[in-house]
Parts: structure tokens; sequence; C-alpha cells
């Protein structure tokens, strides 16, 4: 398919009628609002505000004492010249202006902390360590940022200041999509001045492997490439075009580099024994089967393991090998999830190594190895980390877990004496969306809204006190399946990692979600100034529609995710801090201009959302418009097509399981007919145990039909609508299905393609009611 029907961003297509409201539990105060005095994310351990304030400007003195304090000075230079304009000269010692100094009295407890005083002659940041020097200017950064421009007046205050974890992380996924070392230098900087510490390097794994090992350099000449799936794997000449990408020894040694320049540690990863696929298909002899598969250009969980033999544990000692001299942080993330263990079940070699090795079961084989990387590590003055499957067959002596399916497994481990790093996928996985918009990107509908992550309690309550110390922190993390670019990062990431620092780092009691939405839209000025393309969606106004035909009215719904003011018009105009405040659902007689954008401190935050509220919008819906089917099973996606390789593709809600579509509640007085879109894509899901899951009704003809119920998804269909054997040049087709007479009235309305959905299914993007 080569064609979009709604190139990214939708600008709200087809949510006319939508009955899913968005939840604004807490509403920030409205249009009049002013920042705090101190817009500081995240927020401090302690602040006293002093009187008066301190002018910063061009020409203020910034002195450093000592070597240490004039490298961090220097940082902070650059910060504040990077969004602010001119850069401040670094002088030695001095008592007016801004000082940086040593003293090792400040903080005792954290080498992290600092002391801040602003008075109206001075600021004074101090330390006992280089990093907590570091993040005292970050926050002063950030004070001096507060303001749009320079001169800027710094109120006078005391701070001081720790985080209250120690790791503070971020893990991206490079395997599935790359990222340029200049993206990753940008990400970087983001969490350093996030005041976050623990950079997790996803780099191997069944789509591609992305490090360098000079021992074996078909790691990346063969595993660093694949051919995607679809229009997206043919080039311009008809020929396949592999996607391509990997990290040098040099180019990682310069982002280690980077990162501790910034007081970040990189974590590396290397996923054992399942998500292996890429190593195998550059070296067979590493698989269970002996033969070579491709790299996979398909999503989902591989059944593709490396083998139990001895030759295969050398390899894996000799990658480490070189891991470890790339990365000098004291942790090793060797991964462990998700290896299904079809493949060492059904192999009579693998059967045999077990009862070798005198252990019980396929589990105990995966601990086996996990136990040998650990020792190995050791061996090296490294300590291993992986995901909480480790825990499954007996978790070696010394491990640390890092808890993504939910937070039972950190509390398991933290009980047997491990440390942990929370970050369950529930509340810390940022590809998921964070709105129920229509224009956030392809990925998981599932919902990780702002609150919720600023929401997250890493220490389990049901853990004992005594115990506690081994919560080492929290992570959130990005998985790449659906995020092709950068900007799609950088969307998924901000203002949600904002709400992670503010975890990481505030005491408990001095954390507040509705005083954090006031400091928010200050931040936002700085992603904008620092060139970060965050997620306007959460800023956006959603409006929805429910068509009172019979009155020949609309009924108009508005909502913030995030709860900001909303200032609207119905006339086309741009909505100003003075336009009608939205106070509750209003009617409208099509044709009507609906445009609304949410304020805060009489700014918008956001492009006004614009609609035009007519019959034709009224009468049609987009996927993301509709429900699932209650039989449509679970993993709803919001996936893309395959085609143009490059640039803005179509879009489409689907759940993989078994694919159905719900108009809940359709008008069908006066309609005709129904005028269905769709387009065809690969299936290319690797779904492992849950194949069993999926579902689809048999073809009745040669190629499959689309039918439609009312009612019940599962009555009789009142139309069957046959398939063509491919879509039209656009890469799509124009389906049509009358209504009975008898159908009238409300009525849910329910879509299904018959046909099995492998190797490629259709998936619906939109469809009509076509009046009489």
């Amino acid at each position: 398919m080569t064609s979009p029907s709604h190139p990214f961003p939708r600008r709200f297509a087809g949510v006319a009628g939508l009955l899913v409201a968005l939840v604004v539990p807490h509403a920030v105060a409205g249009n009049t609002a002013t920042p705090p005095a101190f817009a500081l994310i995240p927020a401090p351990a302690s602040l006293q505000a002093n009187q008066g304030s301190f002018a910063l400007d061009a020409g203020t003195a910034l002195h450093a004492e000592g070597e240490v304090a004039r490298r961090v000075a220097g940082q902070f230079a650059d910060f504040l010249s990077a969004t602010r304009g001119p850069r401040l000269r670094v002088a030695d010692k001095g008592e007016d202006g801004i000082v940086f100094a040593l003293d090792p009295a400040v903080s005792p407890d954290s080498p992290e902390g600092y002391r801040l005083d602003v008075t109206p002659r001075q600021i004074r940041i101090t330390a006992a360590d280089e990093r907590g020097l570091f993040y005292g200017a970050v926050t002063l950064w950030q004070l001096a940022t507060q303001a749009p421009s320079l001169p800027a007046r710094i109120p006078a205050a005391s701070i001081q200041d720790a985080p209250r974890f120690p790791w503070r992380g971020f893990m991206l996924d490079s395997a599935r999509h790359f990222q340029s070392i200049d993206e990753i230098k940008q990400i970087l900087d983001a969490m350093a001045l996030h005041k976050l510490n623990t950079f997790h390097w996803h780099l191997t794994d069944d789509q591609g492997w992305r490090i360098e090992i000079k021992k074996y350099p078909k790691l990346t000449e063969v595993g660093g490439c694949r051919v995607a799936a679809g229009e997206a794997g043919i080039g311009a000449d008809g020929q396949p075009k592999p996607y391509c990408g990997f990290y040098t020894q040099d180019q990682i040694r310069e982002i280690v580099k980077y990162a501790a320049d910034r007081h970040i540690t990189v974590l590396p990863e290397i996923d054992v024994p399942g998500h292996a696929q890429a190593a195998i298909a550059a070296y067979p002899e590493l698989g269970v089967l002996g033969s070579r598969p491709p790299v996979s250009n398909q999503w989902g969980v591989h059944s593709y393991l490396f083998n139990t033999e001895e030759s295969t544990m050398k390899f894996l000692e000799d990658v480490l090998t070189e891991v470890i001299a790339l990365f000098p942080g004291r942790y090793v993330h060797v991964g462990a999830d998700e290896a299904v263990k079809i493949q060492w079940e059904d192999s009579a070699r693998a059967q045999a190594r077990i009862r070798e090795l005198g252990l019980k079961n396929e589990f105990e084989m995966q601990s086996h190895i996990i136990k040998r990387l650990e020792k190995f590590l050791e061996a090296h003055d490294r300590r291993l980390i992986g995901w909480d499957e480790i825990l499954e067959g007996g978790l070696p002596p010394e491990a640390t877990v890092m808890s993504w399916r939910g937070t039972e497994g950190g509390l398991e481990a933290a009980t047997q004496g491990h440390d942990v790093v929370m970050t369950p996928k529930s509340h810390l996985y940022l590809d998921y969306h964070q709105t129920t918009s229509p224009n956030e990107p392809p990925g998981r509908p599932t919902q990780v809204p702002l609150e919720k992550v600023y929401g997250f309690e890493p220490v389990p309550e049901a853990l004992a006190p005594a115990l506690r110390h081994h919560i080492l922190g929290l992570q959130a993390n990005v998985w790449t399946e659906h995020t092709r670019y950068y900007a799609r990062l950088q969307h998924h990431l901000y203002p949600r990692l904002a709400a992670l620092a503010e975890v990481g780092w505030t005491p408990v009691a001095r954390k507040d979600y509705a005083d954090f939405l006031k400091r928010l839209p200050t931040q936002l000025r700085r992603y904008q100034a620092l060139g970060i393309a965050y997620a306007k969606t959460p800023f956006e106004v959603v409006v929805t529609a429910q068509e009172q035909r019979a009155a020949g009215k609309a009924q108009i719904t508005l909502a913030n995710p995030l709860g900001y003011d909303i200032r609207y018009t119905v006339d086309g105009s741009a909505p100003v801090p003075s336009s009608t405040r939205y106070a509750k659902p209003f009617t409208v007689t099509p044709p009507a201009q609906v445009r609304a954008a949410a304020f805060f401190d009489g700014k918008p935050l956001a492009d006004a959302t614009g609609q035009l509220v007519d019959r034709d919008w009224l009468l049609r819906r987009t996927s993301d418009a509709l429900a699932s089917c209650p039989e449509g099973g679970r993993l709803l996606l919001r996936l893309e097509d395959d085609g143009p390789r490059d640039g803005d593709r179509a879009m489409f809600n689907v759940t993989i399981f078994n694919p159905c579509w719900q108009w809940p509640q359709a008008d069908l007085a006066g309609i005709a007919k129904l005028q269905v879109r769709a387009g065809r894509i690969p299936y290319y899901f690797q779904l492992a145990h849950d194949e069993v899951n999926r579902k689809f009704e048999p073809a009745r003809s040669a190629h499959g039909e689309l039918l439609v119920r009312a009612g019940s998804c599962k009555a009789e269909p009142f139309a069957t609508v046959p398939l063509p054997a491919r879509p039209d040049a656009d890469g799509f087709v124009t389906l049509e299905a009358a209504l009975p007479d008898k159908l009238t009235g409300q009525q849910d309305l329910c879509l299904v393609f018959t046909g099995d959905t492998r190797p490629e299914m259709w998936v619906l993007d939109e469809v009509r009611l076509v009046p009489r």
C-alpha cells in the first residue's frame, strides 16, 4: 500500500460521536493562572524562599573554585548559552556573581546532593562531589530559564537537595529502529537536564544486532540489516532494500564518554537466551535448529533461542569480554525476557544437554546460563542485571532484577535480598500512548498518561521497611517497533520524562501533581529552546460530537487530557484568552467551524484544534474512532501502512488476534448504505504461545468478504461484500454494503474481513453512513 489516507498527524479526523471521553481528573487553575515562582522539575527536596532577587544578565560574573568547579561552571555556561544567548565567561575565585565550589560538608549522605543559595548579590552552588555540583548547575539553569530571555531575575532562596533514588534511568531500544549518534547525544543532554543518571541501551534483538564485536564481524555485517515487511522493504528499483545500522566500538566509546561527562552511566544490554534471531542469522551454529533464519522483520515474541552448547557459552563470554571493555559501568544487562522454550522443548540435543547438566527443565536451563554469565561478569568486576524472568528457575546470588511485568517480581526479588530497579510496563513503558487523541503515533493505544507516570510509587507497600533499600530506583523504557524516526521517539519521551524525573528525585512528601502541571508550561519553553519536539497531544483539545439528527444539531464536547483551561470559538476564528471558556458540552447547527485551544497564563499550550462540524464528518468514523468488537480479543494496536518506505503513512487501529471493528449505536435513520474504505498490510507479528489466540472467520469465496452485522457481533451478517484479489493502485479499496429497509434507528454495527490474517490482513480505514 502506498497512499496514506490521513497523513500523520490526522488532525482529529473521524472522532464525531466518539463516546469514550478523555478522563481529566485534575483541572489546572484557569486561564488567569500564573507559573509558580520556582518552576523547577524535578522539585527539590527542600526550598526556602527568601526576600529579593538576583539579576542575571550577559555581564554576570561566573566564578569557580578549583578544577572540578571550573568544569561544572563551564557546563552551566554551555547550558545557558544554548538556551538564552551569550555565554558567561568562567573566572577564578570571586565573591560577586555566581560561584561554584566544592564543600565536603554538603549532603554527606548523597554524592548527588548540593546546596544552592541565591541572594541579591550572589548565587553560590556547593557540593561534596562533582555530581552534586552538576545537578546544582542544572537547577540554576532552570531558574535562569524561567524568564523568556535575559536579563532574568532569579528569586532569592535556599535550596538543599539530593535525590530520593540512586537509579533514575531511561532505556532506549536501538535494535528495532536505529538512532544516530547525534540523536543519542541529544537524548543524553535531555536526561542530564532532568537529573537522570542511567542510560540503558538495548543493543541486540531479533530484528538487529547494533554493537560491533570484532571477534564476530558477521553480527553486524549480517545481523545489523533486515528487509522490512511489505512495500517498505522494496527499493525504487524493485529490489529488496535492507534497513541497516550499527555502532562501531569507537562510536560507543564516544557515547560512553559523552554520557559520563553528564554523569550518566551507560548500561549495555545483550539479550540472552531469547531475542537471538539476528545473532543466529549471522552464525547459525549458535541456534537450536542449525539452519540460518533471516534477521526478523516482524514484531512480537519470537521462538529463536541460543542453543545450550559449551561453544555457544564461549561465544557469549567472548561478546561480553568486548562489551566490558567498552562500558566501564558496574552493570551489564543480559536480558533473559520472553525466552519461549519451544525450540529447547522440541530439540533432542537440548533435552540431552539438560540431563547432562543435572537440570530438571528448560527454566533451570535458562537459569544455568544466567548463573554462568553472572560468574563470568563477577570475575571481571561487573554485576549482572536482567529482566524479572531471571527469577524463574532460580536467581543467581548477586543478580539485580529489573521488574517489567509489574512490581511483583521486584517485590519477590527484594524480599530475597536482591537489588531491584522498578520499570513496570503499566506505568513506565513510554511507547504506550499518553492520550486517546487520534494524533498519537503508531504503537499501543494502551494508556500510560502523564499522571500515571507521575503517580507511580517504586517502593511496594508490602515490602518490609528493613528491605526497602534494595529498591535502587526506577526506569522508563521505549521499545521502538513502531518508532521509525526521531520525532516520534521525542513524542514518546516528553513531557513524560519530566514526570519520571520527579518520581525518581523528589521526596514523596514534596510531590504534588497539580503543582507539577503548573510548572510544566515553563518546562515546555525549555524544550522549545533546546529544540525538543515534545508531544503536543497532551496539550491539544480533542473535539468530539454527538449528532442530534432529528433536531438538525450536534452536541460538541471538548477535552484537554491534562485539564488545562479551554477557550473556543464556533466561527472559525482563532481562540484567544478572552474567547468563550469551555465549561460543559454545547450544541451547534452544522455546518460550524469549531476551534479550541488549551491555555495557561494567558498563552496557548499548543496550536488550536480546528474541526468543521458538518454532516459528512458526523456520518463517518475512522478506525481510531471505532471500538473493538467484544469478540476481538486483547492487544489493540495502532499500526501504520507498509508504504511508502519513507515519510507519512496511513494508520489503522486493529486488534491483531481477531480483527473486528464496532460502531456502537450508529444512527441508521434515513441511511441507505455503508461505504467502507479498507487497506491491506502485512501481518508482521510473531506470537509464540499466543498463536492459539489468533482467530479469523474463514473466507467463503476466493478472496474473502467484508461481513457487516447489526446488534451483536455474533449475529448473522446482513451484508456480505466480496473482497478483491488486491487493493486499488492507491493501496485501498472502497466497498459498499446496502442496509435492509427494516434496519433503522440506533444499532451496534460490527465489521469484519474474512480469511486468514497471515501473511496479509485487511484493515478498516474508514466507514461512512450514506443517506438515502
